[in-house]
């Protein structure tokens, strides 16, 4: 029997498969990765051996307290940089995708509530909800004009529920006014705090009614990498 291409869902991998399928993803967009971590982990290396060496001591074990500096000073700009290209590769390749917004959108955990489609059209322009310290925040994608819309009907509907509430528009796209998908994340981090985390409950319990009355929208996994959640502790906070 043929073995299956499609690579496995990251909560069956384990870390070993996670890094293999992150590196393999991160090398379609950086064919030359493995000479880059191999290069960023020699230059490291040697400045911390050197590091180490020129440190008080003598013998053998100024040797071995060099050589374990330079694998550690090593082996950590490699994580660094590794990690920087896989996020940068990961998104080139989600951006433009269908409910690509939703997959970097899901790298936010704490404090953070990610809704995927509660608006959608037929031409897969999609309304995604987030709430969160600076209250909601409605993200959209598709086409820019349909998008706009779309986030104002769902406007109306979120201030009938939750009209004490702050709620944002973010458009994700290239366009002027839009927000980059490899900003996107940081864009609504940055936002001004104005819901404190005692509040989120009261909200989120608010808008469980206009919730029950919507259909669902399955978003595409397609070209999507599915590594995404495997690199999300990479991914937070960078």
């Amino acid at each position: 029997m043929a073995k299956s291409d499609t690579p496995a869902t990251p909560g069956a991998m384990n870390r070993r498969q996670q890094i293999a399928e992150t590196y393999r993803i991160t090398k379609r967009t950086y064919p030359r990765i493995g000479l880059v971590l191999l290069g960023t982990f020699l230059l490291a290396g040697a400045i911390g051996f050197t590091l180490f060496k020129i440190l008080p001591g003598s013998g053998v074990i100024e040797w071995i307290l060099s050589v374990i500096g330079g694998l550690l000073l090593g082996t950590l700009a490699v994580l660094i940089v590794f990690s920087r290209k896989a996020q940068t590769a990961a998104y080139s390749q989600m951006e433009g995708q269908p409910g690509a917004a939703a997959a970097a959108l899901n790298v936010l955990k704490r404090g953070w509530k990610v809704d995927p489609a509660v608006g959608f059209t037929k031409q897969q322009d999609v309304v995604h909800r987030v709430v969160g310290p600076p209250g909601i925040v409605l993200v959209g994608e598709g086409q820019p004009s349909r998008v706009r819309t779309l986030m104002a009907s769902e406007r109306r509907k979120h201030e009938r529920v939750a009209a004490d509430v702050p709620i944002h528009e973010v458009v994700c796209g290239r366009g002027e006014g839009e927000v980059p998908l490899p900003k996107l994340m940081r864009h609504l981090q940055k936002m001004k705090r104005q819901l404190r985390p005692a509040d989120m409950t009261d909200v989120l319990n608010r808008i469980k009614a206009l919730d029950a009355t919507r259909g669902t929208l399955p978003l595409p996994k397609g070209p999507i990498p599915t590594s995404m959640k495997g690199m999300r502790g990479q991914m937070r906070g960078r």
